[in-house]
C-alpha cells in the first residue's frame, strides 16, 4: 500500500474571557429565568468579552497554548485559518491579526466564514495545505464574539451565545492511507442557501453599513439540525471508511442540549461518547467544537489514538463533520 501525507493534529488549546455571565445574571435584564433556559437549553452559563478585547485576542491565546501543547512555536507557523463570524474589523482578518500577534513569519494568513460550522470547514481547507505538503505547521483557529452580535430584548437568542477560542496545530504526518491512520480520515461539507431567513444577521457593511443582530427561527433551525448533522455524520463516516460505532468520542457543536440529544439518538452514539460542553459555554460558534476538544483533552478523556468525529450547523444553513484520529 503507498503511503500518503495526512493532517494530523498535534496539540489542541482553548481560551475562555474571564467574565462569566450566569442564567441568573441574565435575568437581572432579560425577561427570562434559570429554570426557563435549562429545561430549554441545557445552558447554566456562559463567558462574555471584555471591552477592551476583541476576537482576535481570544485566538491569539488559544493558538499560544495549542503551539505549546504541540511543543512548537510561532516561529514555525506557515499557515494559520481562522473560522469566525466576529472579526475585530471588516478586514483585515483575524488570522492576519493572530499572526501578528504571535509573532509567526510571513506565511499564509486567512479567514473562513462559515458561521457555527467554520471549525469543520476550517479544518478541511488547512487538510488541502497540509496533506499536500504545503503546510508544515498550521493553526486552525475557531474564535468568536457573539454576544456583541446579540438583541438583548430577544429572550430567546440571547441566552444561546457565549464567546471563546479553541485552536489545533495541524502539521502533515506519514499514514498508509487507511482508517488507522492519524489524522482527518473523511469530511462532509454541505450549505444550502435557501434556507438564510432561518438563522442570520440583520446587517453588513454592503447593505446596512451596521454590523446588525442575530434572527433566529430556533424551531425551523431544530428541525434541520438533527436531520442535516446526521446525514453528514453518516457521510463522513462513510468518507473515511468507518462505522460510527467505531468513534471513540463524538464532539458536536455545542448549540443545544436538545440538538445533542436528538442527533445522539438518532445515529444510536451512547451519550456517555458525548463530550458536552454547552451548560458551561453556551453556543460559542465556531470556538465551540475546538473548545470542548481542548477540555476534554486536558481533563484525559481524549487520549492519543482514539477516533474522534465532529460536527456543526450554522447560518447559511452551512453543516458538515469530519473523522479524525488524534
Amino acid at each position: 500500500m503507498s503511503k500518503v501525507l495526512r493532517s494530523v493534529l498535534t496539540g489542541v488549546g482553548g481560551y475562555l474571557p474571564e467574565t462569566v455571565v450566569t442564567n441568573d445574571d441574565l435575568a437581572k435584564f432579560v425577561d427570562t429565568s434559570d429554570e426557563w433556559i435549562r429545561e430549554r437549553t441545557g445552558i447554566h452559563k456562559r463567558h462574555k468579552i471584555a471591552d477592551d478585547q476583541g476576537v482576535s485576542d481570544l485566538a491569539t491565546e488559544a493558538a499560544k497554548r495549542a503551539l505549546a501543547a504541540a511543543g512548537r512555536t510561532a516561529a514555525e507557523v506557515d499557515l494559520i485559518v481562522v473560522a469566525t463570524t466576529t472579526a475585530d474589523l471588516t478586514f483585515p482578518s483575524v488570522a492576519s491579526m493572530v499572526q501578528r500577534k504571535i509573532g509567526a513569519p510571513i506565511g499564509i494568513a486567512f479567514d473562513v466564514q462559515a458561521v457555527c460550522s467554520g471549525f469543520v470547514f476550517a479544518l478541511s481547507v488547512a487538510d488541502g495545505f497540509t496533506a499536500r505538503g504545503l503546510s508544515k505547521c498550521a493553526l486552525v483557529i475557531g474564535a468568536e464574539a457573539m454576544t456583541r452580535l446579540m438583541d438583548w430584548e430577544d429572550r430567546g437568542t440571547c441566552i444561546l451565545f457565549g464567546d471563546g477560542a479553541g485552536a489545533v496545530v495541524v502539521e502533515p504526518g506519514e499514514g498508509k492511507g487507511d482508517n488507522t491512520d492519524k489524522g482527518l480520515l473523511g469530511f462532509s461539507l454541505k450549505c444550502d442557501g435557501t434556507k438564510q431567513d432561518l438563522l442570520y444577521v440583520d446587517g453588513g457593511p454592503s447593505t446596512t453599513g451596521t454590523v446588525g443582530k442575530l434572527r433566529m427561527q430556533g424551531n425551523q433551525v431544530f428541525k434541520h439540525a438533527v436531520v442535516n448533522i446526521s446525514q453528514a455524520v453518516l457521510d463522513a463516516a462513510e468518507a473515511a471508511n468507518i462505522d460510527v460505532a467505531d468513534v471513540d468520542w463524538f464532539i458536536p457543536h455545542q448549540a443545544n442540549q436538545r440538538i445533542l440529544a436528538g442527533v445522539a439518538h438518532r445515529l444510536g452514539i451512547d451519550e456517555n461518547k458525548v463530550i458536552q460542553t454547552v451548560a458551561e459555554h453556551a453556543n460559542t460558534s465556531a470556538a465551540s467544537i475546538p473548545l470542548a476538544m481542548d477540555q476534554a483533552v486536558r481533563d484525559g478523556r481524549i487520549k492519543p489514538g482514539q477516533l474522534l468525529l465532529m460536527e456543526a450547523m450554522g447560518g447559511g444553513l452551512t453543516w458538515g463533520a469530519c473523522v479524525v484520529r488524534l
